[in-house]
């Protein structure tokens, strides 16, 4: 097993570099390069990598760090207000892109049960490539900024409330109330214990021992790791643990410092997590789910800009800004991706429908990372003029 985690890092990581220069050269997007990597050596191509699933465990640890450094960068004040704002838009929202998956998946001939789970994945817009793409001193700070993040967060609310559904029908025995009973008196639980856990004994250990750095790294993954675990004991995702995580730690100065040292541990991991989208598609069933993907995908970048528009409208948002939000929130989520696998294997859905969705998720991620790096403000963009990081 370890040559073999040894072999595959040098397949991922060599081959990152490699089609990274390539689409630097090309002026491309690299998310695009490193999904389009993971299709080529995954199981369904040269299958030169055949433990796709063990890498999305790994990568999985990536989006835990991405959410850690996004709370960070989140005063505990202007997020409140932004989720109180904005929550019956996401509600919205959420019910519009479910309608609209809904009538695709009808139109194509898919069961009325496919058709439901494919409307569901359509609600939610994806965490890691909206954050992936905002900048990190340009925006989190910005009301923009404030926007996506707490439309993510909400939307995110939604998604673990699904997939707890999901769950249930699987499980479904005698302890189907206490799982839906569990997360709700876990989150106010958790967030009060984080933030009298670091007031009262993590800044006060850093503050002691400030001036060993290496100190300073290993405490703030465990904190972070540590309340992903506790979320996802009770019931909510490992995410949303290390988003409480980071905003609790948020008002303490030395936030800004733990962010700026943990963004290369982040970026190695994601670059599993783009990879393993593209090694776990399996390419025999394109031709079945190619059409119907490629018309969720589009739509959702047409509809859902409109949508946020004319929702932020009404609690007085600027076009500017509500566009923007919308062009940012186009694409659909790794929450779909889970929905597709574990619709999939309780039998809810077969493997054409699963891949309905996983073709549609691919596709929008591309389509929406073009879109984004060619018109806003991002870390990645081709234009000087619109790179921020």
């Amino acid at each position: 097993m370890e040559s073999s985690i040894v072999h595959s890092f040098f397949l991922i990581f060599a081959g990152a570099a490699i089609v990274a220069s390539i689409a630097l050269y090309t002026r491309q997007p690299m998310i695009i390069a490193y999904i389009a990597l993971g299709i080529l050596l995954g199981p369904s191509a040269l299958s030169l990598i055949n433990e796709p699933k063990l890498m999305d465990e790994m990568s999985h640890i990536g989006i835990i760090f991405l959410l850690f450094l996004l709370g960070l960068d989140m005063q505990p004040s202007h997020l409140i207000n932004m989720l109180k704002k904005a929550s019956w838009i996401a509600l919205l929202s959420s019910i519009a892109f479910a309608i609209l998956g809904f009538s695709v998946s009808i139109l194509y001939g898919y069961s009325q049960i496919e058709s439901f789970i494919i409307g569901i994945a359509m609600m939610f817009s994806s965490t890691i490539v909206c954050i992936k793409l905002l900048p990190t001193t340009a925006l989190h700070h910005k009301h923009t900024g404030e926007l996506v993040v707490g439309l993510l967060l909400l939307q995110d609310m939604i998604a673990i409330a699904v997939l707890l559904v999901l769950y249930s029908t699987a499980s479904a025995d005698d302890s189907t109330i206490m799982q839906y009973l569990k997360p709700l008196i876990a989150l106010p639980l958790l967030v009060t214990g984080a933030f009298l856990f670091v007031k009262y004994i993590l800044l006060k250990l850093i503050s002691r021992f400030d001036r060993f750095h290496e100190y300073i790294f290993l405490v703030s993954i465990g904190w972070c790791l540590s309340m992903a675990v506790l979320a996802e004991t009770a019931g909510l995702s490992a995410e949303m643990g290390a988003f409480i995580a980071g905003v609790a730690l948020a008002t303490s100065p030395i936030s800004q410092y733990i962010a700026t040292h943990l963004k290369p541990l982040r970026d190695f991991f994601l670059i599993l997590f783009f990879f393993s989208i593209g090694a776990s598609f399996n390419l025999d069933l394109l031709g079945l789910v190619i059409l119907p993907a490629l018309i969720l995908a589009i739509s959702s970048m047409l509809i859902k800009p409109v949508v946020f528009r004319y929702l932020l409208k009404g609690i007085k948002e600027d076009a500017s800004t509500s566009w923007e939000v919308g062009f940012r929130l186009g694409q659909v989520s790794e929450f779909s991706l889970l929905i597709a696998y574990l619709a999939a294997n309780i039998g809810l859905i077969g493997q054409e429908a699963s891949h309905v969705i996983q073709a549609t998720a691919i596709l929008s991620f591309a389509m929406s990372t073009y879109i984004v790096i060619l018109n806003f403000p991002n870390p990645i963009a081709i234009s000087d003029k619109l790179r921020r990081d």
